[in-house]
C-alpha cells in the first residue's frame, strides 16, 4: 500500500508548484474521466509556451469540466452560471486585452445553453482561448442529452434513443469567423498539446473540440465503464480532417473528425474596438 509520504511526494512537480494548487490535489475527478487528461495536456502546453499564471484569466462555468480551472489553477478565475462563460469572458478580454483569456468549459455550457454566445463571440473573433471539452452528455446532472450526444444513444431524457443529430461544434465555429479551429480526443495527447500551444498564440478567437470520456454517466448508457473503453474508441473512429475531405457523409457516419479545421488571420475584435476608441477620444480632447 502507498504510504501517505510518497503519494504526496507523487504531486510535488515544478508544473504542481508553479501552475497548479498543491493543497487541492489530487483532482476531484471520477475514475477513468477525461477531464484529468485535459488538465495534463493543458499544464503542458502552458508551460511550454512559458506563460506567466498572472497574465491568464481562466473563465468557466458549471458542469464537470468547470473544475479543470477551478479550483486548481493558481491564476484568477470566474466560475460563472450555466452556459455564461463567453458572456464573462469578453467583458474580460474588453477591459483587460493584454491578458490571456482562456475558458475551459463543457459541451453543454459551450454549445447548449451558451450556443448563442459562442456564435457571437466567434463572429467577433474576440481574443478569447475557448477549449471545450465534449463528453457528449450533462455528466455532472446524471446524463441528459446534450446537443453533441451521438443519434441514436439512450439517456437518461431519451430512455429510448436520441433521435437528434449531434451539433458540428468545431465546424459551426469555423464558419462563424474564427481564427483557429481545431478538434482533438483525450486518445490523441500529444496532437492536443500541440492545437492548445496554437491556440494560446492566435490573436483572435480560437476553439479546441476536445471529445473527451465520462464511463460514469454517459457509459453506464452505452455500457462502456472503463476510460480505456472510451480511448479504443476515439482510436478507432478518428479519422483525420484531411482524409475525411475525400469521404462521403455515409463513410464518416460515426467517425470522429479530428486534426485542424481553420487557421487564419482576421483582425481581432478589441484591438478595432479600442482604435475606433482611441481615435474618437483624440477627435473630442483635441
Amino acid at each position: 500500500m502507498e504510504s501517505s509520504a510518497s503519494s504526496e511526494n507523487k504531486f510535488k512537480q515544478p508544473l504542481v508548484g508553479k501552475y497548479l494548487r498543491q493543497e487541492i490535489l489530487p483532482t476531484a475527478f471520477c475514475p477513468g474521466c477525461g477531464c484529468g487528461t485535459v488538465l495534463n495536456c493543458f499544464t503542458r502546453a502552458i508551460e511550454e509556451l512559458g506563460l506567466s499564471p498572472e497574465k491568464m484569466v481562466f473563465v468557466t462555468g458549471i458542469g464537470c469540466s468547470s473544475w479543470i480551472p477551478s479550483p486548481y489553477f493558481k491564476s484568477d478565475t470566474l466560475h460563472t452560471t450555466h452556459g455564461r462563460p463567453l458572456a464573462f469572458a469578453t467583458g474580460v478580454k474588453i477591459m483587460r486585452p493584454d491578458l490571456h483569456v482562456i475558458v475551459i468549459a463543457g459541451d453543454g455550457d459551450v454549445a447548449g445553453i451558451g450556443g448563442n454566445h459562442l456564435i457571437h463571440a466567434a463572429r467577433r473573433n474576440i481574443g478569447i482561448s475557448v477549449f471545450m471539452v465534449n463528453n457528449w452528455t450533462y455528466g455532472m446532472t446524471g446524463g441528459q442529452v446534450s446537443p453533441t450526444t451521438p443519434f441514436g444513444v439512450p439517456t437518461t431524457t431519451t430512455p429510448y434513443r436520441n433521435v437528434e443529430h449531434p451539433l458540428p461544434a468545431a465546424e459551426l465555429v469555423a464558419a462563424a469567423g474564427a481564427n483557429y479551429v481545431s478538434r482533438w480526443t483525450t486518445y490523441h495527447v500529444f496532437p492536443l498539446v500541440k492545437a492548445m500551444k496554437e491556440a494560446l498564440r492566435v490573436k483572435g478567437f480560437s476553439f479546441v473540440e476536445i471529445i473527451s470520456q465520462c464511463p460514469v454517466s454517459y457509459g453506464k448508457l452505452v455500457k462502456m465503464r472503463k476510460g480505456s473503453d472510451f480511448l479504443k474508441q476515439y482510436r478507432e473512429q478518428s479519422v483525420n480532417v484531411n482524409k475525411a475531405a475525400d469521404m462521403s457523409d455515409e463513410e464518416l457516419e460515426e467517425k470522429i473528425v479530428v486534426g485542424k479545421l481553420q487557421e487564419k488571420n482576421r483582425e481581432e475584435f478589441v484591438s478595432v474596438l479600442r482604435r475606433i476608441n482611441e481615435r474618437f477620444q483624440n477627435e473630442r480632447s483635441g
